[in-house]
């Protein structure tokens, strides 16, 4: 296909149907869409996980939940019902083009089947065979064999491919201005000492493959506190409340936790106050990425390609055989790809970030809690555009 039909496409439909981070890895991709001819209309399918970030990204217009039964985010459904129906609402939007995002190990025949079936003109997509008529454009794909990228990259070069291109590679996040004045009043509600330095700690992930054990994130904390003097406050959902208590128990030192009471604007806005973060590999890893917070990964090694983005980080891991399994849960039993790092290790990687010792052309961490929620007032919004 032309790719001058790509450029003509006025409203585009992004498919992707996974989790918070994958979308907010898809960013860049999209604002190279909506940049190339700024009055496109971008609306973004995906699952009720991945929705939540959504409103949060300016150059999304629209976004309509889906969970997807070929994806690991749907519930057990009788028949094909929904399916069927959601058809029909893609048909009735009109959409000009569709671009389906998909990490290697997916497959994007179901999702190009169902932009086939709702009548979308434009189809674009990774694939590893021949789709034939189900996509009207393709990349073949390379990886993992014959390439690896990072998520970000491999998306850019996926769009760039019909001609949709950004000098603006960043991960793309607004904070509003009220999540950050709300964020700050939880912060005078704790009692937090604005004369010492706090960090925050994320200790739960929704694959148990991807969380460092409890008693060494115990171990981390204790040593910040009492060698470093830095303050911590543990984030997580309402579910992980059990999990961060029993750290903050075994740390013996005291701590703060804002875990189940923060909506993810709120996250937000704490994270980009945040001088740091230290979190396994999940959702909040990425917000920070886009908020230029430096992080501390604790990266299993169930994937390669999912790294922090272009903002200062070290990434923690052992590494073992069993690499890349991309399970959920541990296929061994051992964690050792995460339990073999040693608390000192992220202690030292927490104490470099902090110290500025980072190539990476970004602005030193600091303290910057009260002069960012001025700057929210002021602006309204902050980007990292």
């Amino acid at each position: 296909m032309n790719n001058s039909a790509w450029q003509q496409a006025k409203h585009v439909l992004c498919l992707r149907l996974d989790s918070l981070g994958d979308v907010l890895m898809t960013t860049p991709a999209i604002r190279a869409i909506k940049e190339s001819y700024p009055q496109r209309q971008i609306t973004l399918l995906t699952s009720s996980a991945g929705a939540e970030v959504a409103p949060l990204v300016p150059e999304i217009d629209q976004v309509i939940v889906y969970n997807a039964p070929w994806t690991n985010l749907a519930r057990p459904q009788p028949g094909s019902l929904l399916e069927l129906t959601m058809i029909e609402q893609m048909k009735r939007a009109c959409f000009d083009a569709a671009v389906i995002f998909t990490v290697y190990s997916q497959n994007p025949l179901p999702a190009a089947l169902f932009c086939y079936l709702a009548d979308i003109p434009l189809r674009l997509a990774h694939c590893r065979e021949n789709p034939y008529q189900l996509l009207t454009d393709w990349q073949p794909e390379l990886e993992p064999h014959n390439q690896l990228r990072h998520e970000v990259r491999r998306q850019l070069e996926l769009v760039r491919s019909v001609g949709y291109q950004t000098s603006n590679e960043k991960l793309s996040l607004r904070v509003p201005a009220t999540a950050c004045q709300q964020t700050l009043a939880r912060l005078e509600q704790l009692s937090l000492d604005q004369n010492r330095p706090w960090i925050v700690l994320h200790p739960g992930s929704t694959a148990a493959s991807r969380r460092y054990p409890p008693e060494q994130f115990a171990r981390v904390a204790r040593l910040l506190v009492r060698h470093y003097g830095y303050q911590i406050i543990f984030t997580g959902v309402a579910a992980e409340q059990a999990l961060v208590e029993g750290i903050r128990t075994q740390m013996k030192v005291p701590s703060y936790s804002l875990v189940g009471q923060l909506n993810l604007a709120e996250m937000a806005a704490l994270l980009a106050c945040s001088p740091l973060l230290i979190s396994n590999n999940t959702g909040p890893v990425h917000i920070a990425a886009a908020l230029g917070t430096p992080v501390v990964d604790l990266y299993a090694l169930t994937n390669p390609q999912h790294t922090p983005w272009q903002v200062p980080h070290r990434v923690l891991f052992h590494d073992v055989p069993c690499r890349y399994c991309y399970r959920s849960v541990c296929p061994e039993g051992h964690h050792n790809c995460l339990r073999l790092v040693t608390p000192e290790s992220v202690v030292a990687a927490a104490v470099e970030l902090l110290s500025g010792q980072e190539p990476v052309s970004q602005p030193a961490p600091r303290r910057r809690t009260k002069r960012l929620v001025r700057e929210k007032e002021g602006k309204g919004t902050h980007t990292n555009s």
